[in-house]
């Protein structure tokens, strides 16, 4: 009986060896074969999976992706989360606040740069992003329902602040010009901000 392959175990492989590949080295370092032999596979194998190295960039987005939300499903949020604490479980995931995030982080950087010339990986950038701060603006309408944040704030424009500050700490942290530390107290300082009924709602109740 042939052995059964795990196409996507294999990808996944790959993708891996590609992250790897970008971090330590950068994005032009990447090519084909050079992934192959981080990954201990053949380029033959690599060309089989993906044709091109934006197939091979693209699906590597897909599996940042996933890392995030498994390290998110580790997480002991408990059985019913507030709106709040799911923001925060996410975007922590999103700073660079150890090894692994920090690979990430710098990878998502040399992606940025390549995705403004490469049309296929700019698109599947702005659709994660667009996910992203979708989900985020629906946490806040759902804590504005429960009165657990103020009323009055769009909450689609709360959640583009909301990343670009993730954003721009993750870059700073990045750069050593803050710590993991000093970047985390100033998010968590921001979400208190904005997921804290407004003196009057507060009064109200």
């Amino acid at each position: 009986m042939p052995k059964r392959v795990d196409h996507h175990a294999r990808r996944t492989l790959i993708a891996d060896a590609l992250m790897r590949v970008a971090a330590d080295r950068g994005l032009e370092a990447v090519s084909l074969r050079h992934v192959a032999t981080e990954a201990g596979v053949s380029s033959g194998m690599v060309q089989h999976y993906f044709r091109t190295k934006d197939e091979m960039m693209t699906f590597a987005l897909d599996v940042v992706s996933e890392n995030v939300q498994a390290r998110l499903a580790a997480d002991d949020l408990g059985e019913s989360p507030s709106p709040s604490a799911l923001v925060r479980a996410l975007l922590v995931q999103l700073l660079p606040l150890d090894e692994r995030r920090r690979a990430e982080g710098r990878v998502a950087l040399a992606f940025l740069a390549y995705a403004a010339v490469k049309p296929a990986v700019a698109a599947a950038l702005r659709a994660d992003t667009a996910r992203l701060r979708e989900f985020v603006a629906d946490r806040i309408r759902a804590a504005q329902a429960a009165g657990e944040a103020p009323a009055g704030i769009d909450a689609t424009h709360a959640a583009i602040v909301l990343l670009a500050l993730v954003e721009g700490l993750g870059l700073q942290v990045l750069g050593e010009h803050y710590s993991p530390e000093t970047a985390l107290k100033v998010f968590d300082a921001h979400l208190s901000t904005l997921f804290s009924p407004a003196p009057d709602e507060v009064r109200s109740r």
